[in-house]
């Protein structure tokens, strides 16, 4: 009897849920970005935004709540009702910073309802054009003879580019002096001022100043060779065996969301992306484009705030 009751009560939810979707949306959606206008995640955003109005039937309206690297917007989007209504373009600083930080309002992982990922994209390991290190290996074997003097401009201790040369380090054996700027727009200057020895960048951020030959990359962080940087070695091709590191951005909801309205906005993500204008101008940002699974999403990041732990426990690093 017990048994019949449960089943007929997950029945009647599961068509709820199924009706829901069906209508979903009915209003406005909301979608969170953590960072200031103008940056690659809030382009991002707004590029999806704009594509995701037209296939939904509804404004999806970029809401900027820039702060604490994007955790202030994951704390709103984690407390926020489990309708679909509230959504947040989620950077590849969330994991990150589930691990710099000794303790968060909300669960990195099982707090939030992944939807697909859209972008991703490598780092560059470059310094200035006049450096005396040609190489990657050039670079280890300075840090290794002197250690901690060769200086790495920072852009914010915890940030992606901050712990991926940690990574570096700890894989090679040697230890970096840290430089922190706020950002890689006043990292890169540092680099070129010769202020700091090498910087660890967006790929987009610096292709024209490798192009101008103000900047030699020395490595990028992909598993392959980059697109925008063919004859650059990958860390890997410098002896770093499985050395990979990739930005990224991707959508999310609350926890909670019913599993049609994710699946909805799931198909919406990947018909948007499919857009030829869409696809070319979030390329423009210099990423790969692809989704993914709701499930495939939620592995990555994970595994990610799996790897980041890990690292700060090895090495030791302040949390914040």
């Amino acid at each position: 009897m017990l048994g019949r009751l449960l089943a007929a009560v997950l029945t009647a939810a599961a068509l709820a849920a199924s009706a829901q979707a069906e209508t979903y949306p009915s209003r406005p959606i909301k979608l969170m970005v953590g960072f200031p206008p103008g940056g690659n995640v809030d382009s991002v955003g707004r590029v999806l935004a704009q594509e995701m109005s037209k296939g939904l039937g509804q404004p999806v309206v970029v809401e900027n709540k820039p702060g604490v690297v994007g955790s202030l917007a994951a704390e709103l989007v984690a407390k926020a009702p489990a309708d679909g209504y509230t959504l947040m373009v989620v950077a590849g600083a969330h994991p990150v910073n589930a691990a710099i930080h000794q303790s968060q309002p909300y669960d990195p992982v099982n707090d939030f309802a992944w939807i697909s990922m859209v972008t991703s994209y490598p780092f560059a390991f470059s310094v200035r054009a006049e450096s005396s290190l040609k190489s990657l290996n050039d670079l280890i074997a300075a840090a290794r003879a002197k250690p901690n003097t060769v200086s790495n401009g920072s852009s914010g201790q915890g940030s992606v580019q901050h712990m991926t040369a940690e990574l570096l380090g700890q894989a090679a054996g040697v230890h970096f002096l840290e430089v922190p700027y706020k950002g890689e727009a006043l990292a890169l200057p540092a680099a070129l001022g010769g202020e700091v020895d090498f910087v660890v960048t967006t790929t987009t951020l610096v292709v024209p100043f490798i192009g101008s030959g103000k900047l030699r990359p020395l490595a990028v962080t992909s598993a392959r060779r980059w697109k925008e940087l063919p004859d650059v070695p990958t860390v890997q091709e410098a002896g770093i065996k499985d050395f990979e590191v990739t930005s990224w951005s991707g959508l999310a909801a609350p926890h909670g969301v019913p599993e049609p309205i994710i699946q909805k906005l799931n198909a919406e993500v990947r018909r948007a992306i499919a857009v030829p204008a869409v696809r070319q101008r979030l390329e423009s940002f210099g990423g790969d484009v692809h989704g993914s699974t709701p499930e495939e999403m939620k592995a990555l990041v994970a595994r990610e705030v799996a790897r980041w732990t890990a690292l700060v426990r090895a090495t030791n690093m302040p949390r914040l």
